[in-house]
């Protein structure tokens, strides 16, 4: 059993930043990959970022490219998505999500466990 919690949600401006982490515990969280995925309303759960267990390798949706970076700490058993440039268009429940998997995987299926997720909220 994995259970993930995020934070680091919040209220910014359209062009600010905002870093999110989750902090895995219950397995060994050095072991999985893990990815962040978002839900805006009355639309469906997107990937948005993924970082192998080692954190060598790295995916992005083309959405967010060039302006979130995904990283981990396998010390602290977290996992972060720094956001920057922010957009109204990112406004939307963010998930962590790990996979027992080694690298990380784009589809939602191939992750095991979720957090609760935390809301963000870019304004115009």
């Amino acid at each position: 059993q994995v259970q993930l919690v995020e934070s680091g949600g919040g209220l910014v401006q359209a062009g600010g930043s905002l870093r999110l982490s989750c902090v895995a515990s219950g397995r060994t969280f050095s072991s999985a990959a893990m990815g962040w995925f978002r839900q805006a309303p009355g639309k469906e759960r997107e990937f948005v970022a993924a970082i192998s267990w080692r954190g060598g390798t790295t995916y992005y949706a083309d959405s967010v490219k060039g302006r979130f970076t995904i990283s981990r700490d396998n010390a602290k058993n977290t996992v972060y998505l720094q956001m920057n440039s922010l957009k109204p268009e990112d406004t939307a429940v963010y998930y962590c999500a790990s996979t027992s998997r080694l690298l990380p995987p784009t589809e939602r299926y191939k992750y095991n466990y979720w957090g609760q997720g935390t809301q963000v909220t870019v304004s115009s």
